[in-house]
Protein backbone atom coordinates (compact mmCIF):
# COMPACT_ATOMS: atom_id res chain seq x y z
CA UNK A 1 0.00 0.00 0.00
CA UNK A 2 1.28 3.45 -0.94
CA UNK A 3 1.75 5.67 1.58
CA UNK A 4 3.60 9.17 2.32
CA UNK A 5 5.01 9.62 5.85
CA UNK A 6 6.36 12.55 7.53
CA UNK A 7 7.14 12.78 11.36
CA UNK A 8 8.09 15.60 13.32
CA UNK A 9 10.77 15.73 16.02
CA UNK A 10 11.58 17.71 19.23
CA UNK A 11 15.37 19.42 19.36
CA UNK A 12 16.16 15.95 21.57
CA UNK A 13 15.26 14.20 18.53
CA UNK A 14 12.34 12.12 19.74
CA UNK A 15 9.08 11.61 18.00
CA UNK A 16 6.21 14.11 18.67
CA UNK A 17 3.96 12.57 15.87
CA UNK A 18 3.32 11.23 12.47
CA UNK A 19 1.10 12.33 9.51
CA UNK A 20 0.30 9.50 7.23
CA UNK A 21 -1.36 10.63 4.02
CA UNK A 22 -3.86 8.29 1.95
CA UNK A 23 -4.49 7.72 -1.40
CA UNK A 24 -8.48 8.20 -1.74
CA UNK A 25 -10.82 5.26 -4.34
CA UNK A 26 -13.75 6.30 -5.78
CA UNK A 27 -16.28 4.26 -5.51
CA UNK A 28 -19.30 5.48 -7.10
CA UNK A 29 -19.52 2.78 -9.60
CA UNK A 30 -20.64 0.69 -6.75
CA UNK A 31 -23.51 2.75 -5.56
CA UNK A 32 -26.89 0.93 -6.22
CA UNK A 33 -29.65 2.71 -8.07
CA UNK A 34 -32.45 4.47 -6.36
CA UNK A 35 -35.43 2.59 -5.95
CA UNK A 36 -37.99 3.09 -8.64
CA UNK A 37 -40.32 5.48 -8.94
CA UNK A 38 -43.74 5.15 -7.05
CA UNK A 39 -42.55 2.66 -3.98
CA UNK A 40 -42.24 3.39 -0.63
CA UNK A 41 -38.25 3.13 0.69
CA UNK A 42 -38.04 0.54 3.40
CA UNK A 43 -34.92 0.85 6.26
CA UNK A 44 -33.03 -2.24 4.91
CA UNK A 45 -31.61 -4.80 7.57
CA UNK A 46 -28.74 -6.80 6.20
CA UNK A 47 -26.30 -8.98 8.07
CA UNK A 48 -23.49 -7.20 5.91
CA UNK A 49 -21.10 -4.50 6.59
CA UNK A 50 -22.75 -2.59 3.93
CA UNK A 51 -25.50 -1.81 6.26
CA UNK A 52 -24.01 -2.17 9.64
CA UNK A 53 -24.11 1.13 10.84
CA UNK A 54 -22.63 0.44 14.49
CA UNK A 55 -20.24 3.10 16.05
CA UNK A 56 -17.19 2.79 17.83
CA UNK A 57 -16.79 2.82 21.72
CA UNK A 58 -17.96 5.70 23.60
CA UNK A 59 -18.95 7.26 19.78
CA UNK A 60 -19.70 11.29 20.80
CA UNK A 61 -20.14 14.30 18.85
CA UNK A 62 -18.16 17.07 20.40
CA UNK A 63 -18.81 20.08 18.67
CA UNK A 64 -19.47 20.95 15.12
CA UNK A 65 -17.16 18.93 13.01
CA UNK A 66 -15.57 16.84 15.63
CA UNK A 67 -16.37 13.59 17.13
CA UNK A 68 -14.86 11.44 19.49
CA UNK A 69 -14.62 7.84 20.49
CA UNK A 70 -12.54 4.51 21.69
CA UNK A 71 -10.16 2.82 18.83
CA UNK A 72 -12.56 1.72 16.03
CA UNK A 73 -12.35 -1.48 13.77
CA UNK A 74 -13.95 -2.94 10.94
CA UNK A 75 -17.39 -3.30 12.24
CA UNK A 76 -17.70 0.55 12.62
CA UNK A 77 -16.36 1.38 9.60
CA UNK A 78 -19.88 1.88 7.41
CA UNK A 79 -20.95 4.01 10.57
CA UNK A 80 -17.31 6.42 9.98
CA UNK A 81 -18.04 6.45 6.44
CA UNK A 82 -21.12 8.82 7.14
CA UNK A 83 -19.34 11.08 8.48
CA UNK A 84 -17.32 12.17 6.01
CA UNK A 85 -14.00 12.06 7.98
CA UNK A 86 -11.25 14.04 6.40
CA UNK A 87 -8.94 13.37 9.43
CA UNK A 88 -8.29 11.76 13.01
CA UNK A 89 -5.84 11.91 15.59
CA UNK A 90 -5.53 8.49 17.09
CA UNK A 91 -3.33 9.07 20.75
CA UNK A 92 -2.32 5.04 20.43
CA UNK A 93 1.22 4.63 20.60
CA UNK A 94 0.84 1.73 18.66
CA UNK A 95 1.53 1.19 14.81
CA UNK A 96 -2.05 1.55 13.31
CA UNK A 97 -3.85 -1.81 12.20
CA UNK A 98 -3.45 -2.75 8.52
CA UNK A 99 -7.39 -3.12 8.32
CA UNK A 100 -7.27 0.21 9.80
CA UNK A 101 -5.06 1.67 7.14
CA UNK A 102 -7.05 0.29 4.34
CA UNK A 103 -9.96 1.81 5.33
CA UNK A 104 -8.40 5.30 5.62
CA UNK A 105 -6.61 4.76 2.07
CA UNK A 106 -10.23 3.69 0.31
CA UNK A 107 -12.09 7.08 2.06
CA UNK A 108 -9.18 9.61 1.74
CA UNK A 109 -8.81 10.17 5.73
CA UNK A 110 -5.26 11.43 7.06
CA UNK A 111 -4.13 10.29 10.07
CA UNK A 112 -2.24 12.15 12.73
CA UNK A 113 -0.92 10.18 15.31
CA UNK A 114 0.44 11.32 18.52
CA UNK A 115 1.39 8.17 20.81
CA UNK A 116 0.61 8.84 23.96
CA UNK A 117 0.90 5.84 26.34
CA UNK A 118 -1.74 5.17 28.50
CA UNK A 119 -0.57 4.23 31.96
CA UNK A 120 -2.43 3.37 35.07
CA UNK A 121 -1.93 4.34 38.71
CA UNK A 122 -1.84 1.60 41.04
CA UNK A 123 -4.52 1.10 43.64
CA UNK A 124 -4.87 3.59 46.40
CA UNK A 125 -1.90 5.94 44.73
CA UNK A 126 -4.38 8.74 42.95
CA UNK A 127 -4.73 10.73 46.30
CA UNK A 128 -0.68 10.57 46.40
CA UNK A 129 -1.23 12.12 43.19
CA UNK A 130 -3.18 14.75 43.89
CA UNK A 131 -1.13 15.53 47.06
CA UNK A 132 2.15 15.16 44.93
CA UNK A 133 1.08 17.46 42.20
CA UNK A 134 -0.70 20.21 44.70
CA UNK A 135 2.74 20.59 46.74
CA UNK A 136 4.63 21.00 43.70
CA UNK A 137 2.15 23.45 42.64
CA UNK A 138 2.16 25.38 45.62
CA UNK A 139 5.84 25.57 45.39
CA UNK A 140 5.91 26.74 42.17
CA UNK A 141 8.32 23.86 41.00
CA UNK A 142 5.62 22.21 38.64
CA UNK A 143 4.65 23.77 34.96
CA UNK A 144 2.60 22.08 33.17
CA UNK A 145 4.25 23.07 29.76
CA UNK A 146 7.61 22.24 31.23
CA UNK A 147 8.89 18.96 29.68
CA UNK A 148 11.77 18.43 32.13
CA UNK A 149 9.48 18.61 35.27
CA UNK A 150 9.57 14.94 36.74
CA UNK A 151 6.61 13.39 38.09
CA UNK A 152 5.94 10.30 38.87
CA UNK A 153 2.28 9.59 37.92
CA UNK A 154 1.11 11.47 35.43
CA UNK A 155 1.93 10.28 31.91
CA UNK A 156 0.05 12.55 29.92
CA UNK A 157 2.38 14.18 27.18
CA UNK A 158 1.60 17.94 27.56
CA UNK A 159 3.51 18.98 24.56
CA UNK A 160 1.81 16.09 22.16
CA UNK A 161 -1.85 17.53 23.92
CA UNK A 162 -0.42 20.91 22.54
CA UNK A 163 0.59 19.45 19.06
CA UNK A 164 -2.69 17.45 18.92
CA UNK A 165 -4.50 20.62 19.71
CA UNK A 166 -3.31 22.55 16.88
CA UNK A 167 -4.61 19.81 14.52
CA UNK A 168 -7.67 19.93 16.11
CA UNK A 169 -8.42 23.46 15.57
CA UNK A 170 -7.73 23.55 12.02
CA UNK A 171 -10.86 23.47 9.99
CA UNK A 172 -8.89 22.11 7.10
CA UNK A 173 -8.98 19.43 9.13
CA UNK A 174 -12.49 18.62 9.83
CA UNK A 175 -15.19 16.39 9.87
CA UNK A 176 -12.26 15.08 12.66
CA UNK A 177 -12.26 11.81 14.69
CA UNK A 178 -10.27 12.11 18.46
CA UNK A 179 -9.67 8.21 19.49
CA UNK A 180 -7.08 6.62 22.02
CA UNK A 181 -7.97 3.14 22.78
CA UNK A 182 -11.43 3.06 25.06
CA UNK A 183 -11.84 6.72 24.41
CA UNK A 184 -11.68 7.83 28.12
CA UNK A 185 -8.59 9.23 29.50
CA UNK A 186 -5.98 10.18 26.59
CA UNK A 187 -9.52 11.49 24.24
CA UNK A 188 -10.95 12.92 27.45
CA UNK A 189 -7.94 15.01 28.29
CA UNK A 190 -7.50 16.38 24.87
CA UNK A 191 -11.49 17.18 24.76
CA UNK A 192 -11.44 19.15 28.38
CA UNK A 193 -8.26 21.24 27.11
CA UNK A 194 -10.47 22.11 24.16
CA UNK A 195 -13.15 22.96 26.34
CA UNK A 196 -10.42 25.22 27.88
CA UNK A 197 -10.75 27.15 24.92
CA UNK A 198 -14.27 27.50 25.08
CA UNK A 199 -14.29 29.23 28.30
CA UNK A 200 -15.92 26.02 30.09
CA UNK A 201 -15.53 26.28 33.73
CA UNK A 202 -13.89 23.51 35.52
CA UNK A 203 -17.41 21.97 37.46
CA UNK A 204 -18.46 21.01 33.79
CA UNK A 205 -14.98 19.93 31.88
CA UNK A 206 -14.74 17.34 34.41
CA UNK A 207 -18.60 16.16 34.56
CA UNK A 208 -18.10 15.64 30.99
CA UNK A 209 -14.54 13.88 31.67
CA UNK A 210 -16.86 11.21 34.17
CA UNK A 211 -19.47 10.52 32.18
CA UNK A 212 -17.07 9.00 29.04
CA UNK A 213 -14.46 7.56 32.03
CA UNK A 214 -17.35 6.56 34.97
CA UNK A 215 -15.55 4.65 37.29
CA UNK A 216 -12.34 4.63 35.83
CA UNK A 217 -12.17 8.87 36.32
CA UNK A 218 -8.70 9.74 37.05
CA UNK A 219 -7.66 12.48 39.34
CA UNK A 220 -4.58 13.00 37.95
CA UNK A 221 -6.01 13.37 34.44
CA UNK A 222 -8.36 16.41 36.12
CA UNK A 223 -5.60 17.71 37.74
CA UNK A 224 -3.59 17.95 34.00
CA UNK A 225 -6.54 19.74 32.75
CA UNK A 226 -6.85 22.38 35.67
CA UNK A 227 -2.87 22.96 35.17
CA UNK A 228 -3.05 22.66 31.00
CA UNK A 229 -2.50 26.40 30.21
CA UNK A 230 -4.48 27.69 27.01
CA UNK A 231 -2.87 31.28 26.99
CA UNK A 232 -0.48 30.33 23.80
CA UNK A 233 -3.46 29.55 22.14
CA UNK A 234 -5.31 32.85 22.10
CA UNK A 235 -4.66 33.89 18.73
CA UNK A 236 -5.55 30.66 17.13
CA UNK A 237 -8.17 30.94 14.92
CA UNK A 238 -11.09 28.57 15.91
CA UNK A 239 -14.07 27.28 14.03
CA UNK A 240 -16.29 26.20 17.47
CA UNK A 241 -18.40 28.02 19.97
CA UNK A 242 -16.34 30.05 22.46
CA UNK A 243 -18.94 30.72 25.22
CA UNK A 244 -18.65 29.49 28.45
CA UNK A 245 -20.88 26.22 29.61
Amino acid sequence: MNKSIKEEEKDDGSKIFQTIEVAKVDHRSNVSPPPSAGTTPLLEVSTGDEFSLLPPLNFAMVDNGIFRSGFPDSTNFSFLKTLGLRSIISLCPEAYPENNMQFLKSNGIKLFQFGIKGSKCLPGLENEVWLHLRKHQKEGSYTNGNSKTTEPFVNISDYKIREALKVLLDEKNHPLLIHCNRGKHRTGCLVGCMRKLQKWCLTSIFDEYKRFAAAKARISDQMFMELFDVSSFKNTPMSFSCSSS
